[in-house]
């Protein structure tokens, strides 16, 4: 039997984990990755955690 995974919680939002582009969109830095502690994988700007980081 396959064990589900537990659900991850969302980290809460703090001053400098994020800022909004020229388009407009909202843009998380590497600080809030490094605090978040692990890699999405939806291939991130600022993600610490690819190319073996």
């Amino acid at each position: 039997m396959k064990k589900k995974k537990e659900p991850i919680k969302p980290q809460q939002v703090q001053p400098g984990d994020y800022y909004f582009n020229e388009a407009g969109l909202m843009v998380f830095t590497e600080q809030y990755h490094l605090r978040r502690g692990f890699c999405c994988g939806s291939g991130c700007k600022h993600c610490p955690y690819r190319n073996g980081k």
